[in-house]
């Protein structure tokens, strides 16, 4: 069976044509909108409608039914992998900046999933689904670090639990805008998709959103910023990102979720750091297959520690 289509609704905040508004009340392209009306997937007060000139008024309440993506099998391609570990039934790799996990729309190859394909001759858990073979969990395109990825259903079906239980060990590097104060502590806010963008995260009402906990320290201040260790107790899409913002301390680099200070965007241009400031240094959990705790380290990679350097760090 397939999956069911994601159901956005809503109200129409302003008067005039539909498919703005309805684009400023989705979060989704105008251009997407029209391809959805033409498919008929779109209705407003209940009324089925298609024609994207068409005025409304603010209040007319709408149903956005968003299909999800055909799934399409990735194909092996020969991209370099920097392997940290790996048996017959999973492979940790540290993934650069810049690499898709797995193929989507936007990205349907050249990701992680298209080389772990090459690198383990196509023997990857199939669990995962044709468009993600072996993938237990992601970290972002633009954060760098350590991944576990399950080559059998069996190291695949263990690793999810330990996930699901949260036992698994993952410690993130971070440089943030300012100083986080105090020092050191625990933030805890459930996660869910902003109504208001569907391209971000935001802390919502426990009810609506999925439990989140970071556990934070500084490791290093740093001249407006500081380099920041978070350890995850769940792991949430952009968990590190949206609880260190929550606090008044964004990634420096973030395009999303802040902005940095004045005085070190200028750092920012000079040295080229045009990501989130945000590194998996650190995964740890039981090899579901013989039982036996793995524990991994990674260097904190080039461009983060230029970026720490320029700051005073060292």
């Amino acid at each position: 069976m397939g999956e069911l289509d994601d159901i956005l609704t809503g109200t129409i905040a302003a008067p005039g044509r539909l498919d703005k508004a309805l684009a400023d009340a989705s979060g989704l392209s105008r251009e997407r909108i029209k391809a959805l009306l033409d498919e008929g997937r779109i209705t407003l007060d209940g009324q089925g409608v298609r024609q994207a000139s068409l005025k409304v008024a603010a209040g007319a309440a709408f149903v956005v039914r968003v299909p999800a993506a055909a799934p399409a099998e990735a194909v092996a391609q020969d991209i370099p992998l920097s392997v940290t570990y790996e048996d017959d039934a999973l492979i940790v790799v540290d993934k650069p900046a810049g690499l898709v996990v797995h193929p989507a729309a936007g990205n349907p190859d050249g990701t992680l999933v298209n080389a772990l394909l090459h690198h383990c001759r196509g023997q990857l858990s199939g669990i995962g689904g044709v468009a993600r073979p072996g993938i237990v969990h992601r970290i972002d395109k633009d954060t760098s670090g350590l991944l576990v990825v399950a080559k059998s259903d069996a190291a695949h079906e263990g690793l999810a639990r330990q996930f699901a239980d949260h036992s698994i060990v993952r410690a993130y590097k971070a440089v943030t805008a300012g100083r986080p104060m105090p020092a050191a502590g625990t933030i805890r806010g459930a996660i869910a998709r902003s109504v208001h963008d569907r391209k971000k995260m935001a802390l919502v009402d426990d009810g609506r959103g999925k439990h989140a906990v970071t556990h934070y320290r500084t490791l290093s201040p740093l001249d407006g910023a500081a380099l920041v260790e978070c350890r995850l107790e769940t792991g949430r899409t952009h968990q590190v990102r949206v609880h260190l913002a929550s606090i008044g301390h964004s990634l420096l680099g973030d395009p999303v979720y802040g902005r940095a200070p004045a005085r070190i965007r200028p750092i920012l241009a000079r040295i080229g750091f045009a990501r989130q400031a945000l590194h998996a240094a650190e995964l740890g959990f039981i090899h579901p297959i013989s039982g036996k705790a793995l524990h991994f380290t990674s260097s904190t990679p080039v461009d983060m520690t230029e970026l720490i350097v320029e700051l005073g760090g060292s």
